[in-house]
Order: C-alpha cells, then sequence, then structure tokens
C-alpha cells in the first residue's frame, strides 16, 4: 500500500515544526538577531516544502529530506538579505529589510552566517546520498549568484534582449525551486526522467512565477504584496514590463518612457504604470505568464506517477500563479 502525500499547507506545518528558528548563540546578539530576521518573518517556505513534495512523490519524507529542505530555506533567505542590499529595497514581505533594520555591514555578515548554516544542514544527510545532493546544491548556489551578477548588470544596459532576462530569471528564481524538486526527488530514490522533469517544472514555474511578481510591482496592491509598489521602476530595473515596453513603444511615447526611467524618484511610478497600460505591456505580461504556466503543467503531467499522487504539486503551482494577476 502507497503512503499518502499531503498538501502545501499540510507539508508547512510539518517543516515549520521542524525548522527550529532561535537557532544561533547569543552573542554577538545584532550579528544573530539580523540572521534570524527573514526567517522569523517565515515567508511562505515554498522551495523548502517542494522539496518534501517531490520527495513524497515517492516515498515518505524522511529526516534527510527535512535536513535538505531547511539547508534550501536558509539559503534562499540569505540571497534575499543581499539582494535587498544589491537592489537598496526597504521593504521585504510587508517588513524593513534587513539591511535597513541592523545596518548593510551586519547584514552582509548575517547572509554569510546564513550560507555556513545552510551547509551544516547539508552536512547531517546521509553520507551515501550525500555527494549527488552536494553537486546539485552547489550547482544551484553558483547559478543564483551568476544570475544576481546578470540583474546587476542589466541595471546600466537599455539593449537587454527578452532572451537575455529569461535567462538571468532562469538563473536567479527558476534554478532554486528546480533544484528544491530534484533534490527532494532524488531523496525520494526517483529515476533519471523523473528527476529531469520535475526539475523542468519548477523551472517553468520560476519563470512564470517572476513574470507574475514583475507584473505585481507595477500593478499589485502594497498591502497584499507585501512589497513597495513601482520599486522596479525606481531603480531602473529590467523586467519583463520594461524590455517589453521598449520594443512595443514608439515615438513621442518612447521619448517619454526613456525620459522618465532616467529620472530618479518616486514621481515616475505613476506615469510608466500608464505607458505599460497604454501599450499593452500589462495584457501581454499576463499571456507570457500563461504560457510558462502551461508548460509546467505539461511538465507535472509527464511525471511517471500516478495523477492522484501530483495534485498537491498542481494546487501549489495554481495557488502560486493566481495572485491578484
Amino acid at each position: 500500500m502507497s503512503h499518502p502525500v499531503r498538501e502545501f499547507e499540510e507539508l508547512a506545518a510539518s517543516f515549520e515544526e521542524r525548522f527550529q528558528k532561535d537557532r544561533h548563540p547569543a552573542e554577538p546578539e545584532q550579528l544573530y538577531k539580523a540572521a534570524q530576521h527573514l526567517l522569523l518573518l517565515k515567508g511562505k517556505r515554498v522551495r523548502p516544502v517542494l522539496c518534501l513534495m517531490a520527495t513524497e512523490l515517492f516515498t515518505p519524507v524522511s529526516d534527510d529530506t527535512y535536513n535538505a529542505a531547511a539547508a534550501i530555506e536558509v539559503f534562499h533567505n540569505f540571497t534575499l538579505v543581499h539582494d535587498d542590499i544589491m537592489d537598496r529595497a526597504p521593504i521585504r514581505r510587508g517588513e524593513p529589510t534587513v539591511h535597513e533594520v541592523y545596518g548593510s555591514s551586519t547584514a552582509i555578515l548575517a547572509g554569510d552566517v546564513m550560507l555556513v548554516q545552510a551547509y551544516e544542514y547539508l552536512a547531517k544527510i546521509n553520507k551515501n546520498i550525500l555527494p549527488r545532493v552536494m553537486g546539485i546544491f552547489n550547482d544551484v548556489a553558483l547559478k543564483v549568484c551568476e544570475g544576481q551578477q546578470y540583474d546587476m548588470e542589466f541595471e546600466s544596459r537599455e539593449d537587454v534582449t527578452l532572451e537575455e532576462y529569461v535567462k538571468m530569471i532562469e538563473l536567479k528564481t527558476s534554478v532554486l525551486l528546480a533544484a528544491a524538486l530534484r533534490i527532494g526527488s532524488v531523496l525520494g530514490g526517483a529515476g533519471p526522467h523523473n528527476q529531469d522533469i520535475l526539475y523542468s517544472f519548477g523551472r517553468n514555474m520560476g519563470i512564470a512565477f517572476q513574470i507574475q511578481d514583475d507584473y505585481l510591482d507595477a500593478f499589485g496592491d502594497q498591502r497584499k504584496f507585501g512589497k513597495k509598489q513601482g520599486g522596479d521602476i525606481v531603480v531602473n530595473k529590467k523586467t519583463f514590463l520594461h524590455i517589453r515596453a521598449l520594443s512595443v513603444l514608439e515615438g513621442d511615447q518612447k521619448a517619454e518612457y526613456l525620459r522618465l526611467m532616467a529620472e530618479e524618484g518616486e514621481q515616475k511610478i505613476n506615469p510608466v504604470i500608464a505607458l505599460y497600460k497604454e501599450s499593452g505591456v500589462d495584457q501581454w505580461a499576463k499571456d507570457l505568464k500563461e504560457k510558462y504556466f502551461n508548460a509546467a503543467m505539461a511538465n507535472l503531467e509527464e511525471v511517471a506517477v500516478v495523477s492522484a499522487r501530483k495534485k498537491p504539486l498542481k494546487h501549489l503551482a495554481e495557488f502560486l500563479l493566481e495572485r491578484q494577476m
């Protein structure tokens, strides 16, 4: 008789119970409080729970999967701490970012502490499977850094193509979702084909998620979304919306858009959003998100387990990609 599969909420609660939050020494207090700041704000725990869900497609979740999931969650939050410093972001999950509360220098050190901690979780995994898991984890850790570097380089370029941007998003955002699924499937004893298909599922879901994220930055409700509206516009970030606007705006509208994007300050947010709407960029982004979402669903369909076992993953993808868009 096969083991049951659980929905996201149940697995998230199970993960939270195991994920000991107050795990740091008392001193230096500012360093360890900064390292806990984001983890205590929780977030959705999507990446670690994807790891658990991937294992549960094939076998019951073990301590190894919980430790891998914890490593993934701590690593993800480490990247957010450093990304927020680089992006000068004031808000994360509806609260001040780590560097806003503790200063940039302490935030950098806190991120370093979190990276070390991620590897401490990995080190607890059974030594027979650890090299395979560590290989996937190290590969994704490097890719996330590459993605962030491209993201920063794109800020000073006006010729970023859609293909380049998709590649950057794949590296910065998608690969961690994809690797969480691959690691979970490896720990669940899945064959190479199922590992690869779950990775593709995570990749396509991650790109769809970023399209939605870019869209919500401009068109979302700050109270629901947890980020300041128009933050990407203020810092002249190359997003799906920006790249599309440059390719479809013409004449006076394009000149006005470029003039606005060269400005500093929040006064440009509303005029830029108006140009996005006038040029149909908002609808284009919705359609592109749908394309990647459908690709992810096709990947999930191909995973070689009975359909009923895939329902929790399907439900999660539908939930994540239907937020206010």
